[in-house]
């Protein structure tokens, strides 16, 4: 049926075809409790289009499929035109059954082990009502998504995977391989990576090189000197003591009072080195918090991100993911605690996911989920050369036995290459040539950052 999706905040809406598919939340009991999972297909302009879809898979893990695409349909768009883009929640997410839990995002932040165990047994016992929390793995998901490609009539599709959606599109292939014709892998997460050691080292690295590329540039380094400096002396006075901000909060309007701390600094570096966009405000909010005193623009930045992540993501389907397919996969002797705790990450969202996962159900896990991938089919991976999560080494990972793939790294972006200006065209023509051989993408050599803003009006003219 005719129907809407939406992004987050409810600005980019577009139509599509709905409909749900039932399956089994235990596919071993298919006789137990069903659940629904939402579809929605985005038909093709053409009339005489092609048979092969694109399915679109989300990250997170907790992201849909409908949300991922409301926020970017603009890149798909030269790939709607000959294809259908099929959109399919994965289970526990969007509006397949979502794993949602209401937390005081902020308050966790700085929460005891104690405290954080009591936070999620409530989550869990408010789920347990209408699930059974061990069944939204990825093992399970590809199902899913077979399930609703041989529903639809496909016999074949193209997948789109975006940071912990490639680790499905890479199940998905492993799994479906005569089922799947290309593959795009956009922020890759390697399949025998277990995410969480690293990524507090890696977000440091891109930190630095973000603010090192400021202090590269004439304009930049005139207006900021070494924002590096400034990054670390914030740092040192946030560790000793908060600081009160009184500021304009972003969504409401309203004048609003807290207590700035180390884990909002850090949240704040963290989601700001996701994207280009995002990092060219960073060096001017810096400068203002060490050299005039004003937090006002970071703690709005913490207010917006807190809330543009949060609602983005069903944090009891993330939970299913992680603590089955990464924290079991923890190697304690490898983990240098110490480097860790040098990063402005810290040791703390580490601390954490272990924490939770002591009480957190693990669900089923296929036993070559970790295993290398070997496989023919094209594969077309994405990385940003500054990328705070899944850095371009994984990807090398990952290639290693796909026999037909192109990796295309872009130099000084971040997390997600989809927003490249001709990206949108770079993966058009590979999802319609159906291989990475004679795909021109010079095109993408030609990206670059945004300037960094050197006052709130902007880069320099």
């Amino acid at each position: 049926m005719p129907c809407q999706i939406q992004d987050v905040a409810g600005v980019s809406v577009h139509s599509a075809e709905c409909g749900e598919l039932q399956v089994a939340e235990n596919p071993a009991a298919p006789g137990g409790r069903q659940i629904k999972l939402r579809v929605a297909r985005v038909p093709a302009i053409s009339r005489r289009k092609s048979p092969d879809p694109l399915f679109l898979l989300a990250g997170g893990p907790g992201m849909a499929a409908t949300t991922l695409y409301a926020s970017a349909a603009p890149a798909f768009a030269r790939i709607r035109r000959d294809r259908d883009i099929v959109l399919v929640d994965q289970r526990g997410t969007g509006e397949s059954n979502p794993l949602d839990c209401d937390f005081d995002d902020e308050s966790l932040l700085s929460a005891s082990a104690a405290e954080l165990t009591a936070e999620t047994r409530q989550c869990l016992d408010t789920l347990s009502k209408r699930a059974d929390v061990a069944f939204y793995t990825t093992s399970l998901a590809v199902q899913d998504l077979d399930r609703v490609r041989a529903a639809l009539g496909y016999e074949r599709i193209n997948l789109y995977g975006g940071s912990y959606g490639t680790r499905v599109a890479e199940h998905y292939l492993r799994r479906f391989p005569g089922h799947t014709r290309t593959v795009i892998l956009d922020g890759v997460v390697s399949p025998e990576l277990a995410l969480g050691p690293n990524i507090a080292l890696d977000a440091e690295n891109a930190l630095i090189a973000t603010l090192t590329r400021c202090a590269r540039d004439p304009d930049c380094s005139k207006r900021f000197g070494d924002p590096v400096e400034t990054y670390q002396a914030l740092r040192k006075t946030l560790d000793t003591r908060p600081v009160a901000v009184t500021y304009t909060h972003p969504t409401t309007g309203e004048r609003t009072s807290m207590e700035f701390g180390p884990m909002h600094f850090a949240t704040v570096l963290r989601l700001s080195i996701y994207t280009s966009e995002q990092a060219a405000v960073l060096p001017l909010m810096l400068h203002l918090a060490q050299h005039s005193g004003n937090f006002e623009p970071l703690a709005g930045q913490f207010a917006m991100m807190l809330r543009t992540y949060t609602g983005a993501i069903a944090y009891g389907m993330h939970n299913s993911v992680v603590c089955t397919e990464d924290v079991p996969f923890y190697k304690p002797q490898d983990i240098d605690r110490e480097q860790l705790a040098r990063t402005f990450m810290g040791v703390a969202q580490l601390d954490a996911l272990r924490t939770l996962c002591e009480t957190w159900p693990r669900g089923p896990m296929d036993a070559d989920l970790h295993a290398p991938l070997d496989s023919d089919v094209p594969v077309l991976l994405l990385s940003g050369g500054n990328d705070p999560v899944t850095p371009p080494q994984y990807a090398n990972e990952a290639r290693i036995g796909l026999r037909n793939n192109l990796h295309l790294t872009q130099p000084d972006l971040g997390h997600g290459q989809i927003g490249v200006p001709c990206m949108g065209r770079v993966m058009a023509d590979f999802v319609r040539l159906g291989t990475v051989q004679g795909l021109d993408a010079s095109c993408a050599k030609r990206a670059k950052p945004m300037p960094f803003f050197i006052s709130p009006g902007g880069p320099p003219p």
